[in-house]
């Protein structure tokens, strides 16, 4: 009996360590944190939803403006940023890694206002500087009426509602005015936070898009989802081809045509495309090249490279459907060099 005991006990002890053993080793649980641009923020919520279904690996993005997205990236108190605008030279002088720049998207950023029967406006850099500035404010002025003479223009004041928070929408926007309106460059500049002539200030795309909702005879600039969406009329406005380009995917898409440089920090702003809006952006994720920072974890540093590879690949298949263009290929295999660049205690993270 003693004899068929110990035979029984010699049997289950080693399924027994072994399943002590497997049960010890615990993955580790990736969880990544982001903030920064309003602009993309309604794809970023459908890419993080899907990659948490995909992946389980929780992403927190706060849509907080491009210039808090920037600042908590210098501050190293998110994993990454998110930006429409690349970082300054004195904004890259206060980090002490170099700062890589993911293009993931473009999008247009449309001039939308509150007038009845939803007019479609043509527009031009001269009359919107001029509305900006609170030179033009009614909405019959001879200006927009001669370029418009076929809507029946009401006989209203003109509300400006711009931006409070520092913003890649804005620094995009006025960049579109500063290079096309002398005064405009010489009053105002361009910038992601600037000094507002007139108006009333939203925060985020969303507010923005809120105000002018709740404003009759209101004017401001908004993401085209944001548009879309809310169901705002917007206009179509004149490129430096002098033709008058309604925002689009495909209007879009012909402002990116263009060479881009291996960093990717490049402004499709006022492109020369015959046929391309010129109110466009990319907008980018910005991370740290090197990651063994923060007390990170080699496998959480390969947490964050395979997010942003994801990002350039499977993700891109949502963008259209939420009205952001895609990467082009030639964007998509800079991208890549760029996250094959990045290291973990000096050591590339993809091999």
């Amino acid at each position: 009996m003693k004899k068929a005991l110990v035979f029984i006990l010699l049997l289950i002890l080693p399924i027994s360590f072994i399943s002590c053993k497997k049960t010890s080793i615990k993955q580790e649980k990736i969880e990544l944190s982001a903030a920064g641009a309003t602009f993309p923020a309604v794809l970023y919520q459908k890419w993080f939803d899907e990659y948490y279904k995909e992946k389980n690996i929780q992403v927190n993005f706060q849509a907080i403006g491009s210039g808090g997205g920037i600042q908590q990236l210098i501050q190293k108190t998110v994993d990454f940023g998110a930006t429409d605008v690349p970082l300054s030279q004195n904004e890259e002088e206060k980090t002490s890694v170099k700062v890589l720049h993911i293009p993931v998207a473009s999008g247009a950023i449309v001039v939308s206002y509150n007038l009845t029967d939803n007019p479609k406006l043509k527009l031009n850099s001269e009359i919107i500087a001029e509305i900006f500035l609170g030179k033009i404010t009614n909405w019959q002025d001879v200006k927009i009426k001669d370029l418009n003479s076929e809507i029946n223009l009401p006989d209203q004041p003109i509300s400006v509602i711009h931006r409070s928070d520092g913003s890649g929408t804005t620094s995009a926007f006025t960049e579109y005015l500063t290079v096309n309106n002398k005064e405009w460059a010489e009053k105002v500049g361009k910038g992601k936070s600037i000094d507002w002539p007139i108006g009333l200030g939203g925060k985020g795309n969303d507010g923005v898009a809120g105000l002018i909702m709740q404003i009759p005879g209101s004017i401001g600039y908004i993401e085209f989802i944001y548009a879309t969406q809310n169901n705002l009329p917007y206009g179509i406005i004149e490129n430096l081809s002098g033709n008058y380009i309604d925002p689009s995917l495909e209007s879009v898409k012909e402002a990116a045509n263009i060479e881009l440089p291996d960093d990717l920090k490049v402004s499709i702003i006022n492109t020369t495309s015959l046929n391309g809006y010129p109110i466009s952006t990319f907008t980018w994720l910005i991370v740290y090249q090197e990651l063994n920072y923060n007390n990170n974890t080699k496998a959480k540093a390969k947490g964050i490279v395979d997010l942003l590879w994801w990002t350039i690949h499977e993700a891109q298949e949502y963008n259209e459907g939420l009205s952001y263009g895609k990467l082009p290929e030639s964007g998509v295999i800079k991208a890549e060099n760029l996250i094959k660049s990045m290291t973990f205690n000096g050591e590339p993270i993809l091999k």
